[in-house]
Order: C-alpha cells, then structure tokens, then sequence
C-alpha cells in the first residue's frame, strides 16, 4: 500500500484516545503508512490544547473521552481552524453521533474495530482527499 507521504512530506497526526492500547495500535498502523505522530492526548481538552501547539495535517480524535468528548474537541478545534482535517474514532456505531460528528465538521468517521488493512486504507484515502500537500 502506498505511503501517506503527500509530495515528499509526511503527514503529522495528532491522535487522540483516552485508551493506551488503543493509540498504540493506531501509532502503529500511522508508522506503517509513514505518518509522523506529532503528538498524543488522553482526552478532549489535551487534543485541543496540542492542536493548537502543533498544528498537526490531521487528528484523529476520539469520540468518548475525560473531561471533555470528542465531539466537544471537535467543535473547539474546528472554531480555531475551519481547515482541521479531522477523524473521528469510536467503538460506537450510534447514527445520531456520527451525523453529529459529520455535521460539526469531521472528515471521516471509523469504528475502532475496523480492520487495519481497511483502517489503513481509510486513513490513506481521507489524507488524499482532505490533506493540503503545501500546508506548513
């Protein structure tokens, strides 16, 4: 499967989850598609915060989270930065926070228990669609 280096740059992500396991996995699915994790939260507003830091291309966010939900952060970052290219990540499949989530800006919307060649497939394809390669 092709990188995800846009015009030789790599994409920065930030990832989002308040699960250890869970960002180890994803940290590990970004390393194979030659992602570069410019940073980790363990919830809402830590996301926000390191959003602003960083600036990442694109975050990957998830929906239940500590002290403040993915959805919550969503709204925060995209107010910041109408152009945050954003994903959302859930083990819930409810069609209420997904329609939220998509209607509050998100780019994409993947259940944690997708399997990674289709993960890394989504990712690959969202990046295509949403990343502007000349962004620093």
């Amino acid at each position: 499967m092709e990188g995800t280096n846009i015009e030789s740059r790599k994409v920065r992500v930030l990832l989002a989850d308040d699960e250890r396991h869970i960002r180890q996995l994803i940290k590990a699915v970004l390393t194979t598609l030659g992602a570069d994790v410019a940073g980790e939260a363990e919830n809402g507003a830590e996301a926000v915060l390191l959003y602003k830091e960083q600036r990442p291309d694109v975050v990957l966010l998830d929906v239940n989270m500590p002290v403040k939900d993915g959805l919550a952060a969503l709204r925060e970052i995209k107010a910041f930065d109408g152009g945050a290219v954003v994903v959302m990540l859930t083990s819930l499949s409810d069609m209420g926070t997904i329609e939220s989530a998509l209607e509050l800006g998100a780019a994409q919307y993947i259940r944690k228990d997708t399997p990674v060649a289709e993960l890394r497939k989504l990712l690959v394809e969202t990046w295509r669609d949403h990343v502007d390669p000349h962004r620093e």
